[in-house]
C-alpha cells in the first residue's frame, strides 16, 4: 500500500505553475485577459464596471458557499501551518476512505488540538469532529472549532468533584440485576453527592463507574463492568462524574450523519502522552447504532492511527494511517432496541471491534522506553530503505513479538534479555554522543574507505571535506540569522515557556498523562497564532511612523514578513540538518571521543547480526506475525483478542471449579 504526503509533489508543481502565469498575466498587458476585454469594448465597459459586477458576484458566492469556504480556508491555513510545524507528514491508507460520506472517524487522542487538525488537512473529505464544550468556550480554540464545523460536547470529566470519604468493593456479590456493592467510608454521604445515572471515578483511574442504585449514605451499587480497578478493592478516593444530557448532541450528529457528513471522534475522551489507548468510550456506539436504527445508515467507521514522532517539539514528524473500516452487525440492531443489558453487550462488542480496527494503525508497547526500543530494532533489522507503510508494517512486527514474550509464562529467554540490554546501551551510547543511527552506518561505510586510526586530524580534515561543511553551515547560519532573530526567536521563547506552564497546569488536573507533553505542540500553536500576525502588525507601525517609505514600500515589506519567517525556519533547520552531519567529525578530531565513535561501527554490526539472528530463532513461534508477508493487522487483533478472551473464561471456569472444591473440601 504506497503512501503519500498531505500534497502530492505534481500538485505542488501545478500550484507553482499556476501561480507563475498568474503572475505574468497580470505583469504583462499585451496578455492580460481583463485588459484585452477592456481594449476590444473601449468605452463601453470600464473598469470599475468589472469591478463591481465582481465585488456582488465575490459577496452573493461568500454568502451562498459561506461554510464550505471557511472549511476550505481553514483546511488551507492549517495545512500550512503543519509544514511550518512539522518537518515531513506520511499519509497510508487513503484508497480506505469511502468517496462520499456519510463516514465516522476514530482516532487516537496524542497530541491534543493537533490530532484534528492532522485529519482535516490530509482527508479529502470535509469532517465535523466532536469537541470538549471546555475547549469550545476557550478563545482562538473555539473559533477554529466553529470554522472547522465542530460539535461542542459537555463531557462529565470537565465538571468533576471530589467525594467525600472512600469507598471499597463489597465482599458480597451482585445483586439480581447484576450490579455490584460500593461501601463508604471516612464520611460517606451517598443520598445528597450521588444520583443514579452518575459516575464514580477513583482517584487515578480514567474509569467511570456508573451508579445504578443509592441506598444510603454509605452504600450504593455500581454498574457491573470489566473495567473495575484493583485500587477500589482494598478503598480508595474518588471523583463524581455528574450525570450529563446529550440527547441534543446525538440530534445534532445524527442529523450531520443523515445529510452525508463526516463525524471525527476521539473515543478515548480526552488526550493523553502514554504509548497505548485508554478504555474506549461508548458514544461512538451509540451513534452508529442510532443512525442504523434511526436512519437507517450502515455507516463506515475508519480507524485513524495518528503516529507522532517528537510530538511535542518543533519540526518533528508524524504518520497519519487510515485503516480498513469497521461495520455493524445489522443482526445486533434488535438487541440493541430492546435495551438494558442487550444493548450494553451490543455496544460493547462494537466497542472492541473498533478498538481492534484502532490499534491495527498504531504501534502500541507498554511504555515509551519500549517503543524507541522497537524503532531501534526495526532500523537494526532491516535490511533495505524502506517505504513508510514498511516501516509501520515491520514496527507492529516487532512489537507484538515484543508483547509476547513479555507476556509468556515464565521469564523471557535469556537471549532476548542480552539483546534489549544490549540495545539499549546502545542507545544510550548515541544520546551520550549525540550522533543518529543512520551516522554509524556512515561511519562504518567511510572507515571502509579511510583508515581513521591513523593521523586522524589530517584525515578527517583533508577527506571528509569538513572546511566545506563548515563554511557552508556558517553560511547558512548567516542567512538565517536575521529573520529568526527579528521574526522567529521571539515568538518561539514565548511559546515555548507557555506551552511548558500549559504542560505543568494539565498534568496537574489530569488522571491518565504522563508527562502532559500531549498539550504542548496544541498550546504553542495556538499561541502563534495570535502573536504572530501581532509582530507583524508591530513591525508595520515601525515601518510607517520611523521610516519615509509610501503606502505601497510598506504594504510590500508587511506581506514579505511571512516569506523571511518561513524562510529563516527552513534555513536553520538545514543549519541544524549540517551541524548534525559534520558533529561525528568534529568529535573524531577529540581524543576523548574518538575511540568510542570507533567501536561504535563494530557494536552496530554485532548487534545487527545477533538481532537477526534471534528473530530468525524466536520468529517461527510468532506465528503469522512472522511468516505472512501481507498481514491483515485489524483481521489479526481481533483474532488475538478473541483468543485472549476464551483464555480469560478458561482461567475463570478453573477458578470457579478451584473455589467450589475448596468448598467440598471444608464441607466434608
Amino acid at each position: 500500500m504506497p503512501s503519500s504526503r498531505m500534497m502530492s509533489e505534481l500538485d505542488a508543481t501545478r500550484a507553482k505553475l499556476a501561480t507563475f502565469v498568474l503572475v505574468i498575466l497580470l505583469a504583462v498587458d499585451a496578455v492580460n485577459p481583463v485588459k484585452i476585454f477592456l481594449h476590444v469594448f473601449g468605452p463601453m465597459v470600464q473598469p470599475w464596471h468589472l469591478a463591481v459586477l465582481s465585488t456582488v458576484l465575490i459577496i452573493y458566492t461568500f454568502i451562498v458557499e459561506m461554510k464550505a469556504l471557511l472549511y476550505f480556508a481553514t483546511k488551507v491555513f492549517f495545512h500550512s501551518i503543519i509544514s511550518i510545524f512539522f518537518r515531513e507528514v506520511d499519509v497510508i491508507g487513503l484508497d480506505n476512505i469511502p468517496k462520499r460520506g456519510p463516514v465516522i472517524f476514530t482516532g487516537n487522542h496524542a497530541n491534543q488540538f493537533i490530532d484534528g487538525v492532522m485529519v482535516m488537512a490530509t482527508c479529502q473529505l470535509n469532517l465535523s469532529y466532536l469537541i470538549a464544550e471546555k475547549s469550545w468556550k476557550r478563545k482562538v480554540i473555539g473559533n477554529i472549532a466553529w470554522a472547522m464545523g465542530a460539535v461542542p460536547v459537555k463531557r462529565a470529566q470537565d465538571t468533576a468533584k471530589p467525594g467525600s470519604g472512600m469507598v471499597r468493593l463489597s465482599q458480597k456479590g451482585p445483586d439480581e440485576d447484576g450490579n455490584i456493592l460500593l461501601v463508604g467510608a471516612n464520611g460517606t454521604v451517598f443520598t445528597s453527592e450521588l444520583a443514579i445515572g452518575d459516575k464514580i471515578r477513583c482517584s487515578g483511574t480514567s474509569v467511570g463507574l456508573k451508579v445504578t442504585k443509592v441506598i444510603n449514605d454509605s452504600n450504593v451499587f455500581i454498574e457491573n463492568t470489566e473495567d473495575i480497578p484493583e485500587s477500589i478493592k482494598s478503598g480508595s478516593a474518588f471523583d463524581i462524574l455528574k450525570k450529563t444530557n446529550l440527547s441534543e448532541l446525538y440530534e445534532k450528529v445524527l442529523k450531520r450523519l443523515a445529510d452525508g457528513g463526516c463525524i471525527g471522534i476521539f473515543p478515548e475522551g480526552g488526550s493523553h502522552d502514554r504509548t497505548d489507548l485508554l478504555p474506549l468510550k461508548v458514544g461512538v456506539a451509540l451513534i452508529a447504532y442510532s443512525a442504523l436504527e434511526k436512519d437507517d445508515l450502515l455507516i463506515p467507521i475508519i480507524p485513524v492511527g495518528l503516529n507522532y514522532f517528537r510530538a511535542h517539539r518543533f519540526r518533528g514528524r508524524a504518520i497519519v494511517e487510515y485503516g480498513r473500516p469497521t461495520y455493524i452487525d445489522p443482526s445486533t440492531l434488535e438487541a440493541f432496541s430492546r435495551g438494558g443489558q442487550d444493548r450494553r453487550d451490543v455496544c460493547n462488542g462494537l466497542l472492541r471491534n473498533i478498538e481492534d480496527s484502532m490499534r491495527s494503525v498504531l504501534v502500541t508497547t507498554p511504555d515509551y522506553q519500549s517503543l524507541q526500543m522497537i524503532y531501534a530494532a526495526r532500523r537494526l533489522y532491516q535490511r533495505r530503505d524502506p517505504t513508510t507503510f514498511e516501516k509501520q508494517d515491520l514496527n507492529r512486527r516487532f512489537a507484538e513479538g515484543y508483547k509476547q514474550l513479555i507476556r509468556a509464562g515464565g521469564d523471557p529467554p535469556k537471549a532476548w534479555l542480552d539483546i534489549q540490554k544490549r540495545l539499549l546501551d546502545y542507545m544510550n551510547e548515541l544520546n551520550s554522543l549525540g550522533i543518529r543511527d543512520y551516522q554509524v552506518r556512515r561511519l562504518a561505510y567511510e572507515k571502509q574507505i579511510h583508515d581513521i586510526d591513523d593521523d586522524v586530524g589530517d584525515i578527517v580534515l583533508r577527506e571528509m571535506r569538513i572546511p566545506s561543511h563548515l563554511l557552508h553551515l556558517i553560511f547558512t547560519f548567516l542567512l538565517a540569522l536575521v529573520p529568526m532573530i527579528t521574526l522567529n526567536l521571539p515568538v518561539g521563547l514565548i511559546a515555548r515557556l507557555y506551552a511548558e506552564r500549559r504542560r505543568v497546569k494539565a498534568l496537574a488536573a489530569s488522571r491518565v498523562k504522563i508527562n502532559a507533553y500531549d498539550v504542548m505542540l496544541s498550546e504553542k500553536v495556538v499561541l502563534c497564532i495570535v502573536l504572530v500576525p501581532s509582530l507583524w502588525f508591530f513591525y508595520g507601525l515601525l515601518f510607517y511612523f520611523l521610516t519615509d517609505w509610501d503606502g505601497p514600500s510598506i504594504a510590500l515589506a508587511i506581506i514579505s514578513l511571512p516569506v523571511f519567517s518561513y524562510y529563516g525556519i527552513m534555513a536553520a533547520e538545514n543549519g541544524v540538518i549540517n551541524f548534525r552531519d559534520i558533529r561525528p567529525y568534529f568529535m573524531r578530531l577529540l581524543p576523548s571521543s574518538r575511540r568510542r565513535l570507533a567501536e561504535l561501527p563494530h557494536k552496530r554490526t554485532a548487534l545487527q547480526r545477533d538481532l537477526r539472528a534471534l528473530v530468525k530463532k524466536f520468529g517461527p513461534s510468532l506465528g503469522e506475525v512472522y511468516f505472512k508477508k501481507d498481514l491483515n493487522w485489524k483481521d489479526f487483533q481481533l483474532k488475538k483478542r478473541t483468543q485472549m478472551d476464551a483464555l480469560t473464561d478458561d482461567s475463570g471456569a478453573e477458578g470457579d471449579n478451584l473455589k467450589k472444591n475448596e468448598l467440598k473440601e471444608k464441607k466434608s
